[in-house]
């Protein structure tokens, strides 16, 4: 009362820009728990996105079926399955800044190959349609469905589809990082330390030394200890 000016009044925001964007930029803040000050350039942003869902979902020459041996074909395919598994682990653990988070990387993906199979698509818009639900059922009738989304069955993913075929490793010569390495996600050790001491920055930080130990840690790092 001492300070109106200070005061964010939701009314005024729903009326300028709808109740699901409201929803999206409170539930985009941050954790539930954090105490998070007012943004409204962040609404902003919360609105573009949420035209971004209705002008790529509502265009039907978007929604077609990829090319399944295609690189964008299997590209969308495995960040679909991750997106739906982050999504409803994250939805559970009421992390829902990190599951909006994962929505947008999937939309990014999608406008960027200007395609997306239907199944991800209706995958899509069931899981955003929990955070706004007025334009999730919207983007629903316009995908041709008669009933509520509301009733839908909650999208499914496939574990093996969300396993990256090549993985990111970091390479350090007594803890500090030379140079990064992609190899195979199934690739053994020994080929994984040929690869990282082959890296011209990891061989000259190596030159004249001998190595005392490696340590891989599969999927993340090898750390080459020299004296």
């Amino acid at each position: 009362k001492r300070f109106p000016e200070f005061v964010v009044n939701p009314s005024d925001i729903i009326e300028k820009y709808g109740a699901d964007t409201l929803r999206l930029y409170e539930m985009f803040m941050g954790p539930l728990e954090a105490s998070k000050p007012w943004n409204d350039q962040a609404v902003e942003g919360a609105r573009r996105f949420l035209n971004k869902v209705w002008m790529f979902f509502t265009e039907s020459d978007n929604i077609c079926e990829l090319d399944p041996n295609s690189a964008e074909g299997k590209e969308l395919k495995k960040l679909y399955h991750k997106t739906v598994k982050k999504v409803t682990n994250d939805f559970e653990a009421l992390a829902f800044n990190t599951a909006i988070s994962q929505l947008m990387i999937f939309m990014n993906a999608a406008t960027k190959i200007g395609k997306c199979n239907r199944e991800y698509a209706e995958g899509f818009v069931k899981m955003i349609s929990c955070i706004c639900p007025h334009i999730g059922e919207e983007i629903w009738s316009q995908l041709g469905h008669d009933n509520t989304i509301a009733y839908e069955k909650w999208p499914e993913y496939d574990e093996e589809a969300t396993k990256d075929d090549e993985i990111e490793i970091a390479v350090q010569v007594n803890g500090k990082v030379k140079g990064k390495l992609m190899v195979a996600a199934d690739e053994d050790e020994a080929s994984v330390k040929a690869k990282g001491e082959a890296l011209d920055n990891v061989a000259a930080a190596m030159a004249g030394k001998t190595v005392v130990k490696e340590i891989y840690i599969k999927g993340r790092i090898l750390n080459i200890v020299v004296k």
